[in-house]
């Protein structure tokens, strides 16, 4: 399906592009999330008199998004688990819970935002975590694992 972008995703392309993506993921995913329209000469004209207007949008969105990652760029958060002798942790730290420090802390994210190259925490100690705010920016903390003892 031939589909105009209305903001950049980074997997596809800039505003105002317009590709080709399999049917399901433009009806299921890019539509219904408004990132898309459905690529029609009426549609394509209506984009290129709003043009201006979506790209001061997604400018202000940018700069609005590069505020909040200074203020959340090093970050360190910590969570507390039940730990076996040896360090490690019965159960997992998963990004559900490093939404919920985060939130503690005073910071708004979504969990889809957290990347976690070596999937959910499972020994004790520090652990750098990458967060992607927009397709553009991205921040680094630390999630301190701390362990709890059961005897």
């Amino acid at each position: 399906m031939q589909i105009i972008l209305m903001e950049k995703i980074a997997s596809l392309g800039q505003l105002g592009d317009v590709i080709n993506v399999k049917n399901g993921y433009a009806r299921n995913f890019l539509i219904p999330q408004g990132k898309a329209k459905r690529a029609t000469e009426a549609s394509i004209a209506e984009f290129e008199a709003k043009r201006s207007e979506l790209e001061k949008v997604a400018a202000e969105k940018l700069a609005d998004t590069q505020s909040y990652a200074d203020k959340l760029d090093g970050l360190m958060v910590q969570i507390s688990q039940k730990t076996g002798v040896d360090g490690k942790l019965f159960g997992s730290v998963t990004n559900i819970d490093i939404v919920k420090a985060i939130k503690a802390q005073g910071f708004e994210i979504d969990r889809t935002m957290i990347r976690m190259p070596d999937g959910p925490l499972k020994q004790v100690g520090d652990h750098p975590i990458n967060i992607v705010l927009h397709s553009d920016i991205s921040v680094n903390i630390t999630v301190s694992v701390l362990g709890e003892t059961t005897i």
